[in-house]
């Protein structure tokens, strides 16, 4: 091959790569500006990105409301303690299940459905969904929506949790078309990690100085500090004048308020 055929392949070459950059759409992972002021977190260019998507990651109030929502993997045991302060209390929170969850443990989501919980769509194998096709993508949600139906009473699932945090443009669109509505988090902290446990406390000030009027809080059910804190958690917010609502009371919420503007 002579240098100019050469040189020619190599500027076809960039062209398509220039060309084809514009199509690219970058994916990113859920994060926000901590602050202990009780305040809603700066999330940045994520907040209008979320909005043109009707996602949520906080309820925009001024009111002292709350939503508790629980990402559930796998089990650790804790799950039982947590449904039974929950059921104490009164409160009703969202479960964000995986396919695993569903096949080992059908009994709690048969449980957490039966006692007024809502079960969010965390897909079936907890894939990246940045890194999928709008199909394969389809299919994860489709398939925990059918793994959920069969051992519970709720046959659809609204709500959905991206795997780790991760989203894009295109993920946040196509959920749209699925009729799915992406819930992120204002209040979270590293309570995953089962062998760094740091003892109740740990987990009780975490919440009650991150809290702000319309935190979505995101907590993991593997966690035994979450477990222990949970019902001290919800007694002192209380006194504080907090209410906990549901994901279905804030979707009620803003249809109302979009029917009214529109």
């Amino acid at each position: 091959m002579n240098t100019i055929c050469k040189s020619f392949i190599t500027y076809v070459l960039l062209l398509a790569v220039l060309f084809s950059s514009n199509d690219i759409v970058y994916g990113y992972g859920w994060g926000y500006q901590k602050n202990n002021d009780n305040k809603l977190p700066d999330v940045g260019k994520y907040g209008e990105m979320l909005k043109n998507h009707h996602a949520f990651y906080a309820d925009m109030t001024n009111e002292k409301e709350i939503y508790l929502t629980f990402d559930n993997g796998y089990e650790q045991g804790y799950t039982e303690k947590v449904l039974n302060v929950l059921k104490k209390t009164g409160v009703h929170a969202t479960f964000f299940v995986t396919g695993h969850y569903v096949e080992e443990e059908p009994e709690l989501v048969k449980r957490m459905v039966n006692e007024g919980h809502i079960i969010g769509n965390h897909s079936y194998n907890h894939p990246d969904f940045t890194n999928m096709s709008k199909e394969a993508m389809k299919k994860e949600l489709d398939m925990l929506e059918e793994a959920v139906a069969k051992v519970s009473a709720q046959k659809e699932l609204t709500y959905l949790r991206p795997p780790r945090g991760t989203f894009n443009e295109n993920t946040l669109k196509w959920a749209d078309e699925f009729g799915y509505v992406h819930i992120f988090w204002s209040l979270a902290f590293r309570d995953w990690e089962t062998n760094k446990q740091k003892g109740w406390k740990y987990a009780y000030d975490q919440i009650v100085n991150q809290v702000h009027p319309g935190a979505i809080v995101l907590l993991h059910t593997v966690s035994e500090d979450n477990a222990e804190a949970l019902e001290k958690v919800i007694i002192q917010l209380k006194k504080e004048g907090y209410t906990f609502r549901s994901l279905d009371e804030l979707m009620m919420k803003h249809t109302f308020a979009k029917d009214i503007l529109f």
